[in-house]
Order: structure tokens, then sequence, then C-alpha cells
């Protein structure tokens, strides 16, 4: 901030330093965002953004109450399909739906894909080269102001002690309205940023279609999706609402992950077959660019630099002394050649004023070249350069990257939007890729436990139903203590060899679960036909074996019920 700016005499430095408490303030009285440029139509800009709809748009208001509504309504959808067993509705099974998906994810793959090439476009156009004259100095100005002239210390500054814009370069002027001139060239703001990141900020409004979509198909909305699209709102406002310096990285790379995963969404709603190694990139790309984000943006913090300014001062003797003797050695082979060429009608006129005694009237009398005369003239140049040289003293001030308030809560903002959201994204891709077991292997080990659970339901059914049969066998009038005895003898024997086969049954049961935590290493995937078929066919006859040993236990069963009958 402009208070804790540092003179020096040195050249341009570049330096870190920890944020001042300023930094972590709420924004107060912040000036409204500036307004993109006027440009002439064309593919870059079709269409030009009206000021007042661009200051509307971003009142705090707008993306709260968005983003309220968006989050109630989720919460709310979500419980109602979970009450109806995630079907689908009926609306998502017409054709008009699918197509409405369709081209919803061709637009969106499109603009994304505009977004970023208008973006580059706009760095290529704003950001200098590492060679050009102050090095990395240059191109770390060219990130950090992002609005005026082109060139180190031409950039605007908005001083938040005083609320107004300054040019540290006197050489360039603000607008009418104290507010930066929106015909500069040379910045990120007017290049592009101010442009493309506002619509990108409503783009986000316009993606929670994904979120209808996937509520439709009678799917839950994930913890993920809802937090991303909510986020992603408030941040982009607060960047493009509070000119934060490095939004233009959520604008850039954000749009190009964009392009390809709305790419790919576009195919698998046209049914078309993609590799699963490239949803899992598309993953992996999510993650790398929160992370690169939050470092990046994080960095504007702590950035530091110094930037040329020219300083009016008062004049010194100290500073007469200094440039005197160099502006004399200049003046004087100037004055010597004068005298010579000088005419003898402007000397003796010079001559006769001094005689007159009207010495100040002599001291202004020129020679024919309309110069002064011998030592007036080297005087006059020696006090003209050494005030020349005295108001266009050049320091440079060491300033912070980021101006404001405002701009470091959009920094925050971000970054801490995106911490939570790495952390989801990584959950969701453990969960999704690593964790996750063959289609093949997971359906065929369901349908063997289904199995065995249905034979150990049985096998205690029949054990039920063998100790009633016994029952009713011995309660046809016969109520001596001696048969009943024998019968219980013969129930207790029945019901415990029942019992132990069981038992034997959920031991194994309780075994194979606990093979199975341990997922086999799936079959390549471009292996031979035969070579697959053997494996597939080679692994079921084990576990098979477990279905027939149900129907092994059931038979003695039964011969034991016979013989207990007999």
């Amino acid at each position: 901030m402009l208070d804790s700016y540092q003179f020096s005499e040195a050249g341009a430095s570049l330096g870190f330093r920890l944020p001042p408490s300023a930094f972590f303030k709420l924004p107060g009285s912040q000036p409204m965002s500036l307004v993109p440029p006027a440009n002439e139509r064309s593919l870059a800009q079709p269409f030009q953004i009206p000021p007042k709809l661009y200051a509307q748009l971003l009142d705090y208001r707008v993306p709260l109450t968005i983003g309220s509504i968006y989050a109630t309504t989720v919460i709310l959808l979500n419980r109602v399909n979970k009450s109806r067993g995630y079907k689908p509705w009926a609306v998502s099974k017409t054709s008009w739906f699918k197509i409405l998906v369709i081209l919803h994810n061709v637009f969106l793959a499109i603009y994304s894909a505009w977004t970023c090439v208008g973006m580059w476009r706009a760095l290529r156009l704003s950001i200098p080269r590492f060679n050009n004259e102050y090095g990395a100095v240059g191109v770390i100005d060219g990130f950090c102001r992002v609005a005026g002239p082109r060139g180190l210390g031409n950039g605007a500054i908005y001083n938040s002690t005083t609320d107004q814009w300054i040019m540290p370069n006197p050489e360039y002027k603000l607008g009418p309205d104290g507010l930066p001139d929106p015909t500069d060239v040379g910045r990120l703001w007017n290049s592009g940023l101010a442009y493309y990141g506002w619509i990108f900020y409503l783009s986000k409004f316009y993606e929670v279609i994904d979120t209808a979509i996937i509520l439709a198909k009678g799917k839950k909305s994930s913890t993920l999706q809802t937090y991303h699209h909510t986020g992603a709102m408030m941040c982009m406002w607060a960047g493009i609402r509070y000119m934060g310096q490095p939004i233009w990285i959520f604008v850039l790379v954000n749009s190009f992950i964009h392009s390809l995963m709305y790419s790919y969404y576009t195919l698998t709603a046209l049914h078309i077959r993609v590799p699963n190694a490239i949803k899992r990139s598309l993953t992996t790309m999510q993650i790398t660019q929160f992370i690169f984000g939050t470092f990046a943006a994080s960095s504007y913090m702590f950035v530091r630099y110094s930037i040329p300014v020219t300083v009016s001062r008062a004049v010194s003797w100290e500073h007469l002394s200094k440039a005197i003797p160099a502006a004399a050695s200049a003046a004087e082979s100037g004055i010597a050649a004068a005298t010579a060429s000088a005419g003898l009608v402007p000397w003796l006129k010079k001559l006769a004023f001094r005689a007159a005694g009207a010495e100040g009237i002599a001291e202004n009398v020129l020679n024919a070249q309309g110069q002064h005369f011998g030592a007036d003239a080297l005087n006059a140049a020696r006090l003209s350069q050494a005030k020349q040289q005295a108001e266009n003293a050049i320091l440079y001030e060491i300033i912070d990257c980021v101006d404001n308030s405002g701009q470091a809560f959009a920094i925050w903002l971000n970054v801490m939007y995106l911490l939570p959201l790495t952390y989801l994204f990584a959950r969701f891709f453990v969960k999704s890729y690593l964790r996750r077991k063959e289609p093949a292997q997971q359906k065929a080990a369901t349908q063997i436990q289904q199995v065995e659970k249905a034979g150990l339901d049985a096998l205690k059914g029949v054990s039920r139903e063998i100790r009633r049969a016994a029952l009713e066998q011995n309660g046809d009038g016969d109520t001596s203590a001696t048969d009943e005895e024998t019968t219980n003898e013969k129930i207790q024997k029945l019901t415990s060899t029942a019992q132990e086969k069981i038992h034997n049954m959920e031991s194994k049961l309780a075994s194979e679960k606990k093979k199975d935590e341990f997922e086999a290493v799936p079959p390549k995937r471009r292996a031979k036909r035969g070579e697959a078929e053997k494996s597939v066919t080679a692994t079921p006859p084990v576990k098979a074996s477990n279905t027939f040993d149900f129907w092994f236990n059931l038979t003695s069963i039964l011969e034991l019920a016979n013989r207990g009958a007999v």
C-alpha cells in the first residue's frame, strides 16, 4: 500500500515479505470494478457489455442469493430422490431431455475453449518477456498492475489511504472521472481480463444446470458438486469485483479444464465409449489446477518490487553544486560558437546600454541568433540545467504487489475455497479409481454371496421344519414319559447336527469374505481373447463349489430326518 512505500536511488529490485495486517481486514469503500473498454465487435468480443449492467451484476447480493437458493434446493431434492429410491424422473427419459443435455455440454465446451483462447491472447499482449529492460521485475509488474499503460512504473495504483487512483508516472493522466483511462493498452485488465472474467463469473450461475441434470436422473448430488458450484460463484465475484490480480489463473486454467471436461460429457451423452483413463486424467488435472492455483494466488500477498517514479523536489545548494559543473561544459561550448557568429549591431547595442547605466536592459539584449552574450548565456544555461535536473529527479519506490484490502480479500477467499475443494476431489479420486474393483469381479462376487446366503437361510429353515415334524409325529395321543424323552433326544440330535453344519457354513462364508477383501490383479485390458477366457473360466469353479456344498448339507440333513422318523 502507498503508506508503506519506501524510496531508494538504486535500480529496480524484487523482494518478499510477510503480508501486513491491513491485508486481513474486510474491504471497505472500494471503487467499483473498471468497465471493459468498448472495442469493435469481433470474434474475440462479439458484443459490448453495458456499464450499468456490468456494475449491477457485481453487487454482492447477486451471488449470495443465487448460491443460497441453489444449495437449499439441492439439499431438498436430494431428500426427495432418496425417498423415491433414487428412481429417474420421467422427464429424464424423454428424447428432448437427452437432446438438451447434449446441447448443454456442447455449448459449455465451445464457450470454455473460446474463453481460454481469449485469456491466453490477453496474457501475450500484456505480460512482457524476461528479456525486457527490467528483467524479472518488469514481468512481475505485468502481473501485479492490471490497469494503466504498458511499462514499469506506468501502471495505475489504488491508494487505499486516500481512496483514489494515482498514476506514478506524471506523463500519464487519469480519466475525467478519476479512474484509469479505458483506452490505455498494454495491461491485463483492458486486454481481456475485464471482459472474459465478467462473463466467466456469470457462467458459474449457468453451470448449476449440471446439478439439475443429475437430480433429474434420480441421482444424488454430492457434497463436492454443491460446494464446487456455490464456492465458484463467490470466488469469481470477489476476483472481478475487487480486480484481484490472480483471478486470471481461475479464468484461464479453469476454462481450459472445462473445455476438455464438457467435451468428455458430450461424448458420453452421445453414448460414445471413452476409456476410463481419460476420466482419471481429467480428475488429476482438476486436482493439479487447484494446487497450482492455491500457491500461485497466495504468492501475490508476499511479493514486493520497486518502480521508477519521477519526484519533484526543491532546488538545494547540494543539487546545484552537482548539476552546475555538468551543465557548464555544455553551455560554454554553445556560447563560444554563438558569440563568434554574433552580429556587430546587437553587440554595439549591448555596449551602449551598459555605458548608459542600464545593466538590466543590457543583459536582455540577444545576438543575431537570439541567444545571450558571453557570461549571461553561461549563467542562464547553468540555472536552467540545474532547475531541470532538480525537478526531474527519478527515484525507485518499493511497493506491494497487492494494492488494497479488497484485492487481498479476493485472494484469501479463493485460497480458502480451494483448500477444501482439493481435499474433496482427492477423496473422490481415491474412491473412484484406487479402491474400486473391476465391474466383472464385483458382479461375480456379489452373485456368489447371494447364492451362499440363500443356502444358509434354507438350512436354517430345514432345521425348523425337522423339529416341527418330529413334534407332530410323536404327538398323536401318545403321552408316555418314555416316548416323550425319546422324541426329545431325537430332536436334539437332529437340531445339533443341523446347527453344526450351519456353523461350518458360516465359518466358510467368513473365510471367503476375508479373501475377497484382497482384490485380484485384473487381466491386461488388451490381452488375447483366449487367455482372457481361460482366466475367467478357471476361477468360478473354486467359488462355485461353495454352492454345491449347500445341496450336500441339505441332503445329509434330510437323510437324518428320515432316520429319525423311522
